[in-house]
């Protein structure tokens, strides 16, 4: 059992609640726009606004966190994210939509936003021992998979039991978004003073990576090509394309990404387990290749259920980089550099992936095949091969 200190739970609760709303916001979100009436160009030209809202919000706390407080950029973010959840309920223009996107607090991915997961990675080595770090890590992806595959459930709920319209009951679940960003805050609220840099350097932000400025900006430059790649097929997208391929809706597409963030929370647990043996790196390449292999089969199956089966075996995979990658970057950088590393990889990630859905959603109202599929996959092993080739001597200290 990983033990963790007070504050490292509090993260696990944090990460947790969070999750559970980028769970069912990232089924229904393209489902809402859709249903607002926006075009497959505006669709993803909304969602695009989110990862850029997302990078802007990453790139300010990254500079500042350490000098502002941890504690505090974590509750600020939180009450962002329950600003966003209360525009996307109330709102009726496309601009208001814009503005919320911008906040970088709402999830398109199912996955993390904002600038939670860049400070809580740089916490999380602080809350456990040196040796426990990977299975610190791959707890704390494990519950967020869990809760977002919880979430992604709760999102075929409404179409199936409320009385009232669809679009009311989207509406409704945006709200709940916003109580789950107040939830946060407070739990942010409640971690010690250990959360924050034991001593200040001189300068912070970006220029704080001294030592590991080289590494760190090419594993930036490698991690953004893989986010431009991730960001054709973010969830949303890839939600909406199952609904116009198979012409479904959130009462199949709930359980089926609920079994997609199961098979996350697997991956992450099992992704710890062979780390410990084979290293991170290895762990990172060897499981991403042929996630990414099955990611360019999936427009080409015949069926629904094929389709889905696909999905599900693809995400065994697909995450296994996840805590590996967190681990690998603290792991490699001093303890002062770990906001700055973990900030200006999140930022390049993130930028880079705003890119994506807007180009797959040109790409979808001319075309629902599978473009996004294809471009997304095949830049995907790009990554990884040049990733390997790159770091395959550069090791963590335990590994060494």
């Amino acid at each position: 059992m990983t033990q963790l200190t007070r504050d490292g739970w509090l993260l696990l609760a944090s990460k947790g609640t969070r999750n559970f709303g980028y769970g069912f916001l990232s089924v229904i979100l393209g489902l809402y726009l859709d249903e607002v009436g926006f075009t497959p160009i505006e669709v993803g030209f909304i969602l695009t606004a989110t990862l850029i809202g997302s990078a802007m919000l990453t790139g300010i706390v990254t500079a500042r966190a350490d000098r502002l407080g941890r504690r505090r950029m974590l509750m600020v973010s939180s009450g962002l994210m329950a600003l966003s959840g209360i525009i996307f309920a109330v709102a009726h223009t496309p601009w208001l939509l814009v503005v919320a996107a911008l906040t970088g607090t709402i999830s398109a991915t199912s996955g993390e936003v904002g600038p939670f997961e860049t400070v809580e990675s740089a916490i999380l080595p602080q809350t456990t021992s040196e040796k426990r770090r990977n299975q610190a890590f791959g707890l704390y992806s494990a519950v967020g998979a869990a809760m977002v595959a919880l979430g992604a459930l709760a999102a075929g709920v409404p179409a199936r039991t409320s009385q009232l319209d669809i679009l009311t009951s989207y509406r409704l679940m945006f709200l709940l978004y916003a109580a789950i960003g107040i939830a946060t805050l407070l739990v942010a609220s409640r971690l010690s003073q250990k959360v924050e840099l034991a001593q200040l350097p001189e300068r912070t932000g970006f220029v704080t990576l001294t030592h590991s400025r080289g590494p760190i900006l090419k594993l930036a430059g490698l991690f953004a090509i893989d986010a431009f790649a991730g960001g054709f097929v973010v969830q949303s997208l890839i939600v909406y394309w199952f609904s116009l391929r198979f012409g479904v809706g959130a009462e199949y597409l709930g359980p089926l990404f609920f079994g997609v963030n199961v098979m996350k929370s697997i991956s992450y647990l099992l992704a710890v387990r062979i780390a410990d043996r084979i290293g991170l790196l290895n762990t990172m390449v060897f499981s991403h290749l042929p996630s990414n292999v099955m990611l360019m089969m999936i427009p080409l199956m015949p069926t629904l259920a094929s389709a889905s089966i696909l999905l599900l075996a693809r995400h065994l995979l697909s995450q296994m980089d996840v805590p590996t990658r967190g681990s690998y970057i603290v792991a490699v950088v001093e303890p002062e550099e770990r906001v700055a590393a973990t900030g200006v990889t999140s930022l390049a990630r993130t930028t880079a992936q705003a890119f994506g859905p807007v180009i797959a959603g040109a790409a979808l109202s001319v075309a629902r095949f599978g473009f996004p599929f294809f471009v997304g996959g095949g830049l995907k092993i790009v990554y990884d091969l040049a990733l390997y080739f790159s770091f395959r001597g550069h090791k963590p200290p335990e590994e060494l």
